[in-house]
């Protein structure tokens, strides 16, 4: 059993920045791939950005250029620093935790075993 915890939401002005932290309670993030989503009601959740257990990252091309992906192994916490925000990203975001991931095109991300519960972030113009 994995839980992930979300913060570093809030509100902000477009041209701002944030950076969202999700805290992993039960399991290594070493060994699992790990990303964040995103979901505004009335559409599907959809991948931002992922990293795999050997680093290697794959962004949506709404986040490429302005969000990095990471994590801290000795911290057992993924990140998601987001520059440059428009009032389009605004969203719930979700931590997704899975032992064995995939992708298929820059947004979709498959083999996902455990979601955090969100964090919301709203852009302002």
């Amino acid at each position: 059993q994995v839980q992930l915890v979300e913060s570093g939401g809030g509100s902000v002005q477009a041209g701002e920045s944030l950076r969202l932290s999700c805290a992993a309670n039960g399991r290594g993030v070493s060994s699992a791939c790990m990303a964040w989503f995103r979901q505004t009601p009335g559409k599907a959740r959809e991948g931002v950005a992922l990293i795999y257990s050997d680093g290697r990252t794959v962004y949506a091309d709404s986040a490429k250029g302005r969000f990095t992906i990471s994590k801290d192994n000795a911290k057992n916490t993924l990140y998601l620093q987001m520059n440059s925000l428009i009032p389009e990203d605004t969203a719930v975001y979700y931590c997704a935790f899975g032992y064995r991931c995939w992708t298929t095109g820059r947004a979709n991300y498959y083999g996902i075993d455990y979601w955090g519960k969100g964090t919301l972030v709203t852009i302002s113009s």
